[in-house]
């Protein structure tokens, strides 16, 4: 296995980690959750660089580091919305493109086509990773608020909620979007016999 494809496996490991440190207490716990984030992310745009570089893109690749990123994201939403801090409805528009799409990957496969993300993908992929920063980073920034410095308050609570909330909504657009692109570039499956 090539070093891209272990930063993306390690990318599915390093988001059991993120989930451990996010759901632990204390502030330093959140603030090591922000930081597992960040390196989980690194891997994304690593792996895709290293392989470029070295020529070492493999159809394990085109097909992991997709559901690798989804694996991370899709569980940070899952967590937010456990924590009240993002509405379900908007997970369960981003996971039903990504089941969608996964699915429309895996028929693919089935006629020996390997489809890889197109620029609408690492667009979306791009405002959920930084969606999912700013919402970790106001985690932290509560949790230090709170236990450190006993600064935080129901209008700075307030005001982070409705960044979080105008993020989100860019966000599942652009899915919505990437999603409905990815259907257009690839509509010659559905045409196949």
């Amino acid at each position: 296995m090539n070093l891209p494809n272990k930063l993306t496996i390690s990318r599915i490991i390093l988001t059991f980690i993120f989930m451990f440190f996010l759901f632990s207490k204390g502030a330093a716990m959140k603030f090591c959750a922000l930081i597992t984030f960040v390196m989980a992310s690194a891997t994304d745009y690593y792996d895709g660089k290293i392989a470029r570089e070295r020529n070492e893109i493999t159809d394990f690749g085109k097909f992991m580091d997709p559901l690798a990123d989804k694996f991370l994201t899709i569980a940070a939403f899952l967590a937010f919305v456990e924590m009240s801090l993002v509405p379900a409805w908007m997970v369960i528009l981003i996971i039903s493109r990504e089941l969608i799409i996964t699915g429309m990957r895996l028929f693919a496969a089935t006629k020996g086509k390997i489809v890889a993300a197109g620029a609408a993908g690492k667009h979306k992929t791009v405002s959920q990773v930084a969606a999912i920063f700013v919402i970790l980073l106001f985690i932290s920034f509560r949790g230090a608020g709170m236990e450190l410095f006993g600064i935080w308050s129901n209008a700075l609570e307030y005001w982070f909620r409705q960044i979080i909330f105008m993020l989100m909504i860019i966000t599942v657009m652009l899915t919505l979007i990437s999603g409905l692109s990815y259907l257009w570039r690839n509509r010659e499956l559905f045409n196949a016999r």
